[in-house]
């Protein structure tokens, strides 16, 4: 014993402990170092991907947008906000879009609900998935193809001709607003019905019977679990088809024939035709804006109604 009192550690115990716990940290943040590049090696293609195809661009637009018009058409470097003051100018446009988007996403919603109640609550096991594919095919054929025939069905020798010939004469139904909403419920339908399924095939089906047990009669059970339960996959339908409608261009071209104009059209003008970029970046930017209050208003509105997060596609 020395003076201290204390015996001295002929094998240096003490140490050993204190050396094995250090390669043992440092060995961890080593795994953790070698995970993190990794994961690092793993999101780099797509963070590329991304900031090429998506952030860049949309750096471009906006530095665009504070532009002016050069005397030959294009971009001349700028400083003002003059684009977005004139925003007023192309008023009819986002009327025409802000009205018919969100009128055409309710109509399809409102024929989407009963396919996807059935799909996912009612069909036979058996029959689901060619029913579900039967949904799917139309996206097989070309959305331009499909707006032909549609033109072709309301035009002068579609319907129009079918009821002048049983006496109901001078009926216009093509390059109306109508006419339009008709072509978007036909091509987004899918995109409605799909995660409106998903919402409802992920349902408990003992939440049902618990309901008709407590004597909850048909209509109380789908208000207060079915489409309550359903309400995420709803929002998620609606925002995905909204957000799609909102930079529409095809429809209103060959429906609307020029007289119902969507916010689409005027990029397209004004970008091609016009070559005023800098207005058409400021709608353009004005358009994603739009698009994510959209996103964040239905995120809310389905977390509050639902007390749930909103339902993915897969």
């Amino acid at each position: 014993m020395n003076r201290t009192g204390y015996e001295p550690d002929p094998d240096n115990s003490t140490g050993g402990q204190i050396s094995a716990g250090a390669e043992t940290a440092f060995s961890m943040r080593g795994n953790h170092l070698r995970k993190t590049l990794l994961t690092a090696l793993l999101l780099a293609p797509a963070t590329l991907w991304m900031v090429v195809f998506l952030v860049l661009p949309f750096v471009a637009i906006a530095v665009f947008s504070v532009g002016e018009r050069a005397p030959e058409g294009g971009y001349q470097a700028a400083f003002t906000l003059a684009q977005y003051a004139n925003l007023p100018a192309r008023a009819t446009a986002f009327w025409n879009t802000m009205v018919l988007a969100p009128a055409g996403a309710l109509a399809c919603l409102l024929v989407a609900y009963p396919v996807a109640y059935y799909l996912a609550l009612r069909a036979p096991e058996r029959w689901r998935l060619i029913l579900l594919a039967l949904v799917v095919i139309p996206f097989w054929t070309s959305l331009l193809m499909r707006t032909y025939a549609w033109m072709y069905v309301l035009g002068g020798r579609g319907i129009p001709a079918l009821l002048a010939y049983v006496g109901i004469e001078d009926i216009r139904l093509i390059n109306t607003p109508g006419a339009v909403l008709l072509g978007i419920v036909y091509g987004y339908l899918p995109l409605m019905i799909l995660p409106i399924y998903v919402s409802l095939e992920r349902l408990d089906r003992r939440l049902l019977e618990a309901s008709a047990d407590l004597g909850a009669t048909p209509v109380a059970t789908f208000l207060g679990v079915t489409l309550r339960l359903s309400l995420p996959g709803v929002m998620t339908g609606f925002s995905l088809v909204m957000i799609l409608l909102l930079g529409e261009y095809l429809i209103p071209t060959l429906l609307g024939g020029g007289k119902v104009f969507f916010i689409g059209n005027a990029l397209v003008d004004l970008f091609l035709q016009s070559r005023n970029w800098p207005f058409g970046s400021a709608i353009a930017i004005t358009l994603v804006l739009v698009s994510v209050v959209v996103l964040i208003a239905a995120n809310r509105i389905s977390t509050r109604l639902s007390g749930a997060r909103r339902v993915d596609l897969i």
